[in-house]
């Protein structure tokens, strides 16, 4: 019987890496692994798997137009591998717990928990209250030697707690980190 699993982690914590590892074993056992990111994350250029040392691959693009249930039916993968599942939309998780349910496709969905204010992401909410598996990636915080659970974002350096919830970029922008240097550094800047 398939899953739905979502591996979360902070910025930085081995997502995209774990991705494309799990999505090299499928191949190299001669099997088909469905590699989808999402239209939004375009650091590296639409439908690109990158990961911070180096590796990279080629995804199919999530979008408001694709009907992943159809893209399995044709397709019909041994798995499927989403990279950045947290810009998915509700309907979008819907999709993947039919490919699961209906067609008995394992669906491993990676992405962030929640933003750099520590709110959920609507594909992550929707992943954590319907996925099967729920599992962290862990990575330590960028101040201490803690466990990073929040991701902090910075401009010129510095920390802001402020702005619009999505904003692409990676460690010139943001920097995991544990919440108790998360609430240390937000209680700085409010008192600066």
């Amino acid at each position: 019987m398939a899953k739905l699993y979502f591996r979360y982690g902070t910025m930085n914590s081995g997502k995209s890496i774990e991705v494309l590892r799990v999505a090299h074993n499928y191949e190299e056992q001669g099997k088909k692994a469905l590699l989808l990111t999402s239209v939004v994350d375009d650091r590296f250029g639409v439908g690109k798997v990158v990961s911070r040392i180096g590796m990279q691959k080629n995804a199919l693009v999530v979008d408001d137009k694709l009907d992943m249930v159809e893209l399995a039916k044709t397709e019909q993968p041994n798995c499927i591998l989403v990279d950045e599942a947290q810009f998915l939309s509700k309907e979008q998780v819907a999709q993947l717990i039919v490919i699961v349910d209906d067609l008995n496709i394992p669906v491993i969905a990676y992405g962030l928990r929640a933003d750099f204010m520590g709110q959920l992401f609507e594909g992550s909410n929707a992943l954590i209250a319907a996925a099967d598996t729920i599992e962290e990636i862990k990575t330590v915080c960028w101040y201490c030697d803690k466990k990073a659970i929040m991701n902090m974002r910075c401009k010129d350096g510095e920390p802001i707690f402020h702005g619009e919830q999505i904003q692409i970029g990676g460690n010139e922008s943001y920097v995991p980190v544990c919440r108790k240097c998360y609430a240390s550094k937000r209680k700085s800047s409010l008192n600066a």
